[in-house]
């Protein structure tokens, strides 16, 4: 007999998931009816799924769930890290056919066809996941309906790679617009915070929860462009300066490294994801791709200041070269590294305030290990912020 499952895949179309190296995997399509293009990337999280689906870091990315089941919480107003999706496509074993959630006013099919998200289910995504692992993340079509897995796969090889790709630009807001909503109760709603302090945060694909936290921990944000001049983010007359988590390549973004550079040692600076490879490159390091990268949210990280390990929420498939750091002749000591592949997970300069990690200690989703990073900044602020205003 046919569980409800089978009988409601059978109303849906056939699709196919085509890597650049040829491999083929076939499935029944939901959300948008594609097609969608892509790097095909792999993520654990276990929870978090909105989350996952809103975070811009996963701009121009076809992100493939771990869990056996996705969907089942629905889809509510609140728990989005950006106004829309931005995730090329999704690809889930199961797609729950049941919300059940209180808070949920949507269903995540129908989320993701009103937001023309193109998702796949049905296949191996435990043989898709061994498969990325072992041969790298790579481009991804996934055709809905009669197609040509040929003309798929030459569709996924001509995708190319994110390397040299500067996604910031696609995904970095027009405008400055200020923030002042705190951490959001699922009872009580958003929390208001006393502002003491104000941070200037250059947008290059920011999560809102990152915004929420540093209101909650008592900061005015004003968030900018990825491109706004150093001169203008003086006039602001901020605190400290934050670096956010973005989509891509890092290298091209070279206006904002060189905005970095000229703001050292005149600000406090925090950087995460994106923004800790923004400041490896403004301090003379490289970054490189990673074969796959690091997706979800159950990450060994070590601490090497305390020897603490923590685990953490991840989303970045490039890191800093920590060779490079040295071969710079700059100051800068390597704070954290992650324990499967000791690749750097954080840095130190030694003579400026400026630090940051490669991970999202915001959590949104995953683990709250690393929130203790926030208070790092705060305490950096308020020891060398007024200096830099003047004060």
């Amino acid at each position: 007999m046919l569980s409800l499952s089978q009988i409601l895949k059978e109303n849906k179309p056939r699709a196919t998931l085509a890597l650049a190296d040829g491999t083929l995997f076939r499935g029944w399509g939901f959300g948008a009816r594609g097609p969608a293009t892509g790097e095909v990337v792999f993520n654990t999280c276990m929870t978090g799924y909105q989350e996952v689906l809103t975070d811009p870091s996963y701009h121009r990315q076809i992100v493939v769930m771990t869990p056996v089941q996705i969907g089942n919480t629905g889809v509510n107003p609140f728990d989005g890290e950006s106004s829309r999706p931005w995730v090329a496509g999704f690809v889930v074993r199961e797609s729950s056919i049941i919300t059940s959630s209180w808070r949920a006013e949507e269903g995540m099919e129908e989320y993701l066809a009103r937001n023309g998200i193109t998702g796949i289910e049905g296949i191996d995504t435990r043989a898709l996941t061994r498969h990325i692992r072992d041969k790298g993340a790579q481009g991804g079509v996934i055709g809905i309906g009669e197609t040509d897995p040929d003309e798929l796969v030459a569709r996924a090889r001509a995708w190319g790679s994110m390397e040299g790709k500067d996604l910031v630009a696609e995904v970095t807001p027009d405008g400055e617009y200020g923030w002042e909503e705190g951490p959001y109760h699922p009872v009580l709603g958003f929390r208001p915070t006393v502002m003491s302090r104000h941070v200037v945060a250059m947008d290059f694909g920011i999560k809102r929860n990152i915004l929420r936290e540093l209101a909650g921990m008592g900061c005015r944000v004003t968030v900018v462009p990825a491109g706004t001049a150093p001169e203008r983010i003086m006039e602001l007359g901020p605190h400290g300066l934050f670096l956010s988590n973005g989509p891509g390549d890092p290298d091209p973004v070279r206006y904002a490294v060189k905005t970095v550079r000229e703001l050292l040692g005149r600000l406090p600076v925090f950087g995460i994801c994106l923004g800790h490879q923004i400041l490896g490159l403004a301090l003379g390091g490289r970054t490189y791709k990673l074969t796959f990268g690091h997706h979800g949210g159950n990450h060994p990280v070590m601490d090497l200041e305390t020897g603490k390990v923590e685990i953490t929420s991840q989303n970045h498939g490039f890191v800093v070269d920590p060779d490079s750091l040295l071969a710079a002749g700059q100051r800068v000591a390597v704070t954290h590294v992650n324990l499967n592949d000791r690749t750097v997970e954080g840095i130190r300069h030694t003579e400026i305030p400026a630090f940051s990690v490669q991970y999202h200690p915001e959590a949104s989703p995953g683990p709250r290990d690393s929130h203790y990073l926030f208070q790092r900044f705060i305490d950096l602020m308020d020891e060398h912020g007024t200096k830099s205003r003047g004060g």
